[in-house]
């Protein structure tokens, strides 16, 4: 299946990262990438801290597994861009000065160019580990469309969500690692429909890639999805305990209509003058 001039194929790869064996998870993101390409992809997301994984001891052992942003595995995900000419979406463990790491996300466009964001809102015993980012999630013209980033828990403030859209994102980009929890067995994840209401409430594409695996007893949702600009699920969004890619052929120009009916625009009935208390501590 070949996608029209107006599609635009994207998808995520569902894996699982092994923690403290950077070389197996590069050599599995960059079999992910070639055979997403493979099957068309013009654009791919891979799962939060993909690099490196997630449950971490301590800061220490963070540091130790860390890269700088010109470290091998973003070298490793440049060259597959370039490679099979698609964009590259993923986590990583970034090493900061002074011993610091972040919990960080790169976008590497085939002719190179990378753009990286910090993760902002971190979640549990990240904070004990992770200096968190200050910059708003950048949004990226590619050739593809505006593209955004953020990074999991950063999905559950919608203002900042509405911060992407406001400057102009059609897809927002966001790997995550959604930890598993008791719930009822008969719902789908509120993880999933919290990125539902996300793009509907602002008329944009989302793509969540999480990961499977366990790790150090901590187990994983597994519900990767890919949603439209109604906020409808195309791809995935089950509990799926296994490696996944799933793709979908979109329209991003959709994401540039913001009218809702007749006399209604999700950002343009916004009234900012009434949401002074947002803007407290």
């Amino acid at each position: 299946m070949t996608p029209s001039p107006q599609t635009v194929r994207v998808g995520c790869y569902q894996l699982a990262p092994t923690i403290a064996n950077p070389s197996y998870n590069l050599d599995r993101t960059r079999v992910a990438i070639a055979e997403a390409a493979e099957r068309g992809a013009q654009l791919l997301v891979l799962p939060e801290l993909a690099q490196s994984g997630y449950a971490f001891y301590d800061r220490e052992e963070a540091h130790a597994l860390s890269e700088p942003r010109d470290g091998p595995t973003l070298e490793a995900w440049a060259r597959q861009a370039a490679k099979y000419q698609i964009i590259v979406v993923g986590g990583f463990c970034e090493r900061l000065p002074d011993g610091q790491v972040a919990n960080s996300s790169v976008l590497i466009e085939p002719d190179g160019r990378r753009t990286f964001y910090r993760k902002a809102h971190l979640w549990d015993r990240e904070t004990q580990i992770f200096t968190p980012g200050s910059e708003p999630p950048p949004v990226v013209d590619t050739h593809l469309g505006r593209i955004g980033m953020m990074i999991c828990y950063d999905l559950e403030f919608p203002e900042w969500v509405r911060l992407a859209a406001l400057r102009g994102a059609q897809l927002l980009c966001a790997p995550v690692n959604w930890p598993d929890t008791s719930r009822p067995g008969f719902q789908r994840p509120a993880e999933v429909i919290r990125v539902q209401a996300s793009a509907s409430v602002n008329r944009l594409f989302v793509i969540a890639c999480d990961r499977c695996g366990e790790e150090r007893g901590v187990g994983w949702v597994g519900g990767s999805t890919l949603t439209d600009a109604d906020g409808y699920v195309l791809k995935g969004g089950k509990r799926v305990g296994k490696k996944q890619l799933l793709l979908a052929d979109i329209r991003l120009g959709q994401a540039l209509d913001k009218q809702i009916s007749d006399h209604n625009h999700v950002l343009a009935d916004r009234r900012p003058a009434l949401y002074h208390e947002l803007l407290r501590d």
